[in-house]
């Protein structure tokens, strides 16, 4: 799945020099890891090796990992979520690896759940959640699809406001409660602008005809009739991409009933929540379901599931997502930073990734086998050495 190219910042270091364009190529990159709560250290751990074994191969780039705190257990040992030193080392990473955070029985004095992982999209502005919907030739959906039908969409989520925006500080009396929708021009301007991009890279790539669906409900809120007012008025800057829209219910029924017919799908925060989980269902579960949420300076990479207490520390967990994960963080980098290495090395991952699961040979119990998560990280990487 194709992101959108960034453009090369000024003053980076670990850089050499581009054997085809002569120009300045960044090759040591530093990535802020997050090793999240519950089964998330255990996920993360071969998702670095899978990396480390991706870099390995050809020696033009390099990462170096630094850990920092955050997540549920750390809030339990020291009241703080996102300590301001670990959103400080995100900031100034180059990509930040996030593995599942939060943990049923600890939780904020208001009753909410700890989520360092929102309080990173709205520090650094994070405004586009990128949830891939692409079933993989070995997995298991829950659809049969007609003959010649696939399913490759891309939900893309607004991750910093919608209903989102006033978490944490709803009001809440004996009588009523109150949460608060917000939907800015500024950000609308940009979330729109990187799904048109991102339908076009796609097009270019053959991926699709290059279609955006702006999906709302426009009928019943004005927030959304002025959601859907700037969704046409960026469109007009690419006319070589179609814009249509959808409302969000009939929406998640085509998920099901035709779900080939989407290309790339844009929405507001709670409503891409919602319809993230219903794609994760079509590709088989959320252990399958990788995800980014970036910027304009900053991406963060993670799985879209949450930390499975119930069987941390069992050694037992699917790693696929948060591998397919480092994928996409691959990917955005080789854009980013023109780096055609990383981004041929970010397909021969997923590539991977679909091998392993194509062979039904190495599925942990999620997937209806009964594999551990390290023999499955070394089946990825076995195949990418191959």
């Amino acid at each position: 799945m194709a992101l959108r190219a960034g453009l090369l910042p000024a003053g980076f270091q670990g850089a050499d020099i581009s054997a085809e364009t002569g120009e300045i190529m960044k090759s040591d990159f530093r990535i802020t890891v997050f090793e999240g709560d519950g089964i998330g250290p255990e996920i993360m751990a071969p998702t670095l090796d899978v990396l480390k074994s991706v870099q390995g191969n050809g020696g033009e780039y390099s990462f170096s990992f630094e850990t920092a705190p955050a997540g549920a257990a750390h809030y339990a040992k020291t009241g703080e979520s996102l300590p301001s030193s670990s959103l400080e080392a995100a900031r100034n990473s180059d990509a930040i690896l996030l593995s599942a955070m939060g943990l049923p029985d600890v939780r904020y004095d208001d009753g909410t759940e700890i989520s360092p992982q929102i309080e990173l999209r709205k520090a650094l502005n994070l405004y586009a959640g990128v949830r891939p919907v692409t079933v993989s030739p070995g997995a298991t959906s829950p659809l049969t699809l007609p003959e010649g039908k696939k399913i490759d969409l891309v939900l893309i989520r607004e991750s910093t406001e919608g209903l989102f925006y006033t978490q944490g500080r709803g009001e809440v009396s004996d009588a009523e409660a109150r949460e608060t929708l917000r939907i800015t021009r500024d950000v609308s301007e940009k979330l729109f602008d990187f799904a048109f991009s991102l339908a076009a890279q796609r097009k270019s790539d053959g991926c699709s005809m290059g279609t955006v669906t702006c999906v709302d409900k426009a009928n019943v809120f004005r927030a959304f009739a002025f959601f859907r007012e700037i969704f046409y008025e960026r469109a007009k800057r690419f006319p070589d991409i179609k814009a249509e829209h959808a409302y969000v219910d009939a929406t998640a029924l085509w998920m099901v009933q035709k779900p080939w017919e989407f290309d790339v799908l844009v929405t507001e925060n709670m409503f891409g929540d919602i319809l993230s989980d219903l794609g994760a269902g079509l590709m088989g579960g959320l252990g399958l379901a990788p995800s980014a949420d970036i910027g304009d300076e900053q991406a963060v990479f993670q799985p879209c599931h949450g930390s499975a207490p119930d069987i941390a520390g069992m050694g037992i967990a699917n790693p696929f997502a948060m591998i397919l994960s480092a994928g996409m963080m691959l990917e955005w980098l080789g854009h980013r930073h023109e780096n055609p290495r990383m981004i041929d090395d970010a397909k021969r991952l997923r590539t991977a990734v679909d091998a392993v699961l194509g062979e039904n040979r190495y599925l942990t119990r999620d997937l209806g086998g009964n594999s551990d998560t390290n023999s499955c990280a070394e089946a990825v990487i076995a195949k990418l050495v191959a």
